[in-house]
């Protein structure tokens, strides 16, 4: 049985969504943050950084969404959802996820760090202007890379997608706008995945659960 360590609304919904699209059973263990849980001995044995997500399944312990969402896609090829290493295609599809965690996200999680991640003496406010312009940078690149395509490798949903949704409908989250048509359409097409809403309610029954 696949766990996954994590906490709504957080990068391990990337891991979760990916398993859902996989139909795979698997176990969602809340890391309770209100509660200080992602700081316990017993979780920090798990993910030294006390950051989720973390998965756990065949003797394998993983953390970093990225890695953990292409570790899956290769276990089950039959899906479709991780092209085959050594492919043009896989290039493309590790391009647009480095994309995401070092252009899009980058942005956004400065945004976050800034606001209430990091201790109140470590928070820059002056930073936020620049992140926000960056993400907006990254945003038109994105646009470039989508171009008139349904997802991002083309016809066919990917991987890579839940790295990009996910992202994307953060930075909507954190109040930033998306002007770009086209990927306004790949939000709303994405947002309609059932496997994504299959995600969101396991997350949330195990969050409702705890209180």
């Amino acid at each position: 049985m696949i766990t996954v360590f994590g906490f709504p609304q957080t990068r391990s919904r990337r891991i979760t969504w990916m398993l859902e699209e996989l139909g795979q059973d698997y176990e969602f263990r809340l890391i309770d943050f209100n509660k200080g849980e992602s700081r316990s001995p017993e979780y920090l044995a798990i993910n030294p950084a006390g950051k989720v997500p973390a998965m756990q399944g065949d003797d394998l312990l993983l953390t970093e969404s990225a890695a953990i969402i292409t570790y899956l896609g290769d276990k089950f090829p039959e899906k479709k959802l991780v092209p085959k290493a050594g492919s043009a295609e896989r290039g493309k599809f590790e391009q647009w996820s480095y994309f995401t965690l070092s252009e899009l996200e980058q942005a956004l999680w400065t945004m976050g760090k800034h606001r209430f991640a990091l201790p109140k003496e470590q928070r820059v406010p002056a930073v936020l202007e620049t992140a926000e312009w960056e993400f907006q940078r990254a945003l038109e690149l994105l646009e470039q890379g989508l171009g008139d395509n349904q997802y991002i490798l083309g016809e066919n949903f990917c991987a890579a997608d839940i790295l990009l949704g996910h992202t994307l409908i953060w930075g909507i989250n954190f109040k930033q706008t998306v002007e770009q048509n086209n990927l306004q359409e790949y939000v709303k097409r994405l947002k309609k995945r059932e496997a994504l809403a299959r995600a969101i309610a396991k997350e949330e029954a195990a969050l409702a659960k705890e209180q």
